[in-house]
């Protein structure tokens, strides 16, 4: 079955938890491996969305998902600090 963009946000959205892990643990470069891994779903998700739309349905659930993934990326930027 074809990931839908939902998908995309939520593995974006745990790469960034783990990424927070790593930072926690000041393991720098799992954090900078998990980045990349990160840069690769925001790229596939860029190119799913030219041709796959977002669900109607699916709008709120990935607000919610972008709020968190901007208040982890806010604590890693605090942790690498």
């Amino acid at each position: 079955m074809e990931p839908t963009l939902l998908d995309y946000y939520k593995a974006i959205e745990k790469t960034s938890r783990d990424m927070l892990t790593a930072a926690q643990q000041e393991d720098w470069d799992q954090l900078v491996r998990l980045e990349g891994a990160c840069a690769v779903l925001i790229a596939q998700l860029r190119y799913k969305a030219r041709t796959l739309p977002l669900a109607p349905e699916d709008r709120k659930e990935k607000a919610q998902i972008m709020q968190r993934i901007l208040r982890t990326d806010a604590e890693i930027r605090n942790l690498a600090e």
